[in-house]
């Protein structure tokens, strides 16, 4: 006896069942990463959350999907084979996150998730299929939360340009680090004013606008490059258009929250300008000449390849993490409650200062003032240990001055200093706020290491942890008032450093221990 489908429904062919087992071993592949690395998966959510610069991850994944989407009838015609060359690539990437797990760089970790992706279409689908699919993969590592390290420059190039436009207007400026003030007022460029929000979001709409609106690789590059200049460009104008404002009204206007809805829609002005004159340049979408006769379906590879391929993938995915892991295990120490008793050589003294460095909570910390008849110094060492609890001694949000206290940095550079019969390399950072300026000599310890730069200090720590170590670090900073001048502020933390130095250095070796 013969069974008769009813009308509208069909019996999937054998060819339609083993391509939508393909699609499942494809997803499984694709939710890997995901599933392996959902830590660091969590950690680009949390950045979306915390702050309105990298609010825009939430739609990059679907613009991503809905580009894939665009190019279905192109990926009907393409053969599916997976590429084992990629799980080389795949390899290095896991290695990538590994390192960064042992030296805390969170942003390496999450583009090192994020890249997984594409190489998971790649080594899963084969180069045919991810190559159609270039710019919607790649366009996924615009949700990695990026872009805090350009704050600094961005804010020196604001005050600079804004400081120039006002001397060019004829207005006198008395400049201190990135305040200064005219007769009108006192202006301050801070973190607000860097314009990263700004570029962040000209640089992703621009290179989605670029893709969907040109063809030719140089008028892509040239519309991409725009989007980087006229953001920081525009920003300029809009701090000096600000100020000018201020000024203008004898400060009644441009001070408080209509300082941002002016900057708001000056830059969307901006943008609208700029994508205007670009839409001048759009060329026509090519699209391919209608084939004479439908196309045969494309040859697939086996449903036992794609297996492979995708069990291959995920074990690849998963070797890290279990590395990390077990890496954790061997290098583990208890969280410290305090430091090991520091016995100075210098007697207690008064708070001079209600400045506090603007850092993430340590796991142990030390703050002290003493005095040995001279200026008082303030000394606070902040303890960390390297296990990935979400407070990194090294990190971008790490500031002597920041959004936590009432100072500003003035102005920061590198010395060579000698203490206790040693050369350092040390920063000195001058801060002002309202207990007056302050001297700073600051420099972080890595194990029984020493360094001021933060990229040298990440590489430190994930060389002790591969060679089982903690890697645990910490921050020195010293501090004296201004007030008697830079020489003599120098003099006295240099004072401090050769009676304390060796007090210091065994707290620190005993706490390593905790």
């Amino acid at each position: 006896m013969q069974l008769i489908p009813p009308p509208g429904l069909a019996i999937p062919s054998d060819a339609h069942s083993a391509t939508r087992r393909i699609h499942i071993v494809i997803v499984l592949a694709l939710l890997a990463p995901l599933a392996f690395y959902f830590g660091t998966a969590a950690s680009i959510v949390s950045l979306w959350n915390s702050s309105e610069t990298f609010a825009h991850g939430y739609v990059v994944a679907p613009i991503s999907l809905w580009l894939a989407w665009r190019k279905r009838d192109v990926l009907r015609t393409l053969p599916l084979e997976p590429w084992w060359p990629a799980l080389v690539l795949t390899a290095l990437a896991g290695l990538g996150w590994l390192v960064a797990t042992l030296g805390e760089v969170q942003v390496v970790r999450q583009y090192a998730l994020v890249v997984m992706f594409p190489l998971a279409v790649l080594a899963v689908c084969g180069r045919s299929f991810a190559g159609a699919l270039t710019f919607p993969l790649l366009f996924l590592l615009f949700a990695v939360p990026f872009g805090e390290v350009f704050v600094a420059p961005l804010i020196e190039l604001t005050a600079d340009f804004t400081v120039a436009a006002l001397q060019l207007t004829g207005i006198p400026v008395l400049r201190n680090g990135t305040t200064f003030e005219i007769p009108s007022g006192h202006w301050s460029v801070v973190e607000a004013c860097s314009g990263l929000r700004y570029l962040i979001s000209s640089i992703t709409l621009g290179c989605l606008y670029a893709y969907l609106s040109y063809q030719k690789w140089w008028r892509r590059a040239l519309f991409i490059g725009l989007s980087i200049v006229v953001p920081i460009v525009a920003n300029w104008l809009r701090a000096y258009m600000i100020v000018m404002i201020g000024h203008l009204s004898s400060m009644r206007l441009a001070t408080g929250v209509d300082h941002i809805i002016y900057g708001w829609v000056f830059f969307g002005l901006v943008m609208f300008l700029m994508f205007w004159i670009g839409r001048l340049w759009q060329e026509d979408e090519a699209t391919p000449l209608a084939a004479a006769t439908p196309a045969a379906a494309p040859r697939h590879a086996p449903l036992a390849a794609f297996a492979r391929a995708s069990i291959a993938f995920i074990a690849v995915v998963a070797l890290w993490p279990a590395l990390a892991a077990l890496n954790g295990r061997l290098t583990a120490l208890p969280q410290p409650s305090k430091l090991a008793p520091v016995s100075l050589a210098w007697q207690d003294a008064r708070t001079f200062t209600s400045w506090r460095p603007d850092y993430y909570e340590p796991d142990a910390r030390l703050d002290k003032t003493v005095s040995a008849g001279g200026a008082p110094v303030a000394l606070s060492i902040l303890y960390y240990r390297n296990d990935n609890t979400g407070k990194p001694l090294i990190s971008s949000v790490n500031r002597l001055a920041g959004e936590h206290n009432d100072y500003h940095e003035v102005g920061t550079e590198r010395r060579e200093e000698r203490f206790g019969g040693r050369a350092i390399t040390l920063l000195e950072t001058r801060m002002a706020g309202p207990d007056g300026e302050l001297l700073a000599w600051h420099w972080l310890r890595i194990g029984a290491h020493e360094t001021t730069n933060a990229y040298v200090g990440k590489a430190m720590q994930a060389r002790e942890r591969l060679m089982l170590r903690a890697g645990d670090g910490a921050a020195l900073i010293m501090t004296t008032p201004l007030a008697s001048g830079r020489d003599d502020a120098r003099a006295a933390l240099r004072a401090f450093l050769d009676a304390n130095h060796a007090a210091i250095d065994t707290a620190l070796a005993v706490s390593k221990g905790h």
